[in-house]
């Protein structure tokens, strides 16, 4: 509908209106949409307990029974998708930990926001859609929409503002911040931060998201594709640090871009990761596209973190440094 693109456009231009003015006028964004949809949420699901009651709160939301066994798979499935989709974020987490002050300060965040943070948000929500299904007939699966049933116009246009914010706000720290930070590195005397977000900005339309959006199974199939490129990256990401460099690196060649660099390799790329990396991929998009193997495809990441992870080793194990050396150097940082 013409609505419909105006709100599309609406949100696209004040996204990309918040992600020009830089990474402190984000923080400081941020720093107002995470609590503000806090509010929002507690304060729908205490209107939701207040109209049905607790007798009306089922922390049950399947259509069908699942016996015991069923009630695990769906759970472990679910985790690996969950995974899947946290597994960009995941791996440009460099992109956030840099303007920490400490990793005390860094591990302090990671505890609060991911499993406390996840765990009581999912709470919330259960606790909503639940109530939705009692107070309204049938189950909301759209805060949205259950906001404007609240009654109160008031209300209704609070929470909707908040919801506002609160997208605008995942959306520039989850498909705006890294893929910025990527452009730019890929050129960044000609590619600038601003100038990478506003990359991914025109990108993102360009991917028709609607699309994706119309189509729970191509979201699916989105979220295992996303694994089996990213799992493998991860892999040997994780391997060449803790066990072929075993921590060490060396600061000073970081950013040195020339033949001499420690991390030149060959024409600036690692052959060895790359011959690692390949078959991995190949492997999880094969996995991901063959419906005799959809159970497995849910574990795409897994799947790629552990192949390419093992090829990694195997292939660069003439450069494992020693773990002397190694944990010496971490000591001497500490």
């Amino acid at each position: 509908s013409h609505l419909g693109w105006l709100c599309f456009a609406t949100m696209w231009l004040l996204q990309a209106m918040v992600f020009w003015h830089g990474m402190n006028a984000i923080k400081r964004f941020i720093d107002i949409a995470g609590p503000a949809v806090y509010v929002v949420m507690l304060a729908l699901a205490g209107w939701i307990v207040y109209k049905t009651g607790f007798d009306g709160i089922s922390f049950t939301l399947a259509s069908k029974s699942l016996s015991a066994g069923e009630q695990t798979w769906q759970m472990i499935t679910a985790t690996a998708l969950v995974v899947s989709y946290f597994s960009g974020p995941l791996l440009n987490f460099g992109d956030f930990s840099r303007y920490g002050k400490s990793m005390g300060e860094i591990r302090r965040g990671n505890r609060w926001g991911l499993p406390f943070n996840f765990l009581l948000f999912s709470i919330v929500t259960v606790v909503i859609v639940s109530g939705t299904q009692s107070l309204f007939g049938r189950m909301i699966t759209d805060p949205i929409e259950t906001v404007s049933r609240v009654g109160n116009d008031l209300a209704v246009a609070i929470g909707l503002l908040t919801m506002i914010t609160a997208t605008i706000g995942i959306n520039i720290v989850a498909n705006f911040v890294s893929p910025a930070f990527d452009f730019s590195n890929c050129s960044p005397q000609k590619i600038s931060f601003r100038t990478g977000g506003m990359i991914a900005a025109v990108g993102s339309i360009l991917l028709t998201p609607w699309n994706l959006f119309n189509s729970p199974e191509l979201i699916h199939y989105t979220l295992d594709v996303l694994g089996a490129f990213i799992g493998p990256l991860f892999g040997i990401l994780i391997v060449d640090f803790y066990i072929i460099k075993r921590g060490k690196v060396s600061v000073n060649d970081l950013f040195d871009d020339t033949p001499k660099g420690q991390y030149w390799y060959r024409n600036g790329f690692n052959p060895k990761a790359i011959a690692a990396l390949v078959p991995s991929v190949a492997i999880g998009l094969v996995i991901s596209f063959i419906p005799a193997l959809h159970e497995v495809a849910n574990f795409s990441w897994f799947i790629g973190v552990f192949l390419s992870g093992a090829a990694y080793r195997w292939i660069a194990r003439d450069e494992r440094v020693g773990a002397t050396a190694g944990f010496s150097a971490l000591a001497q940082k500490e």
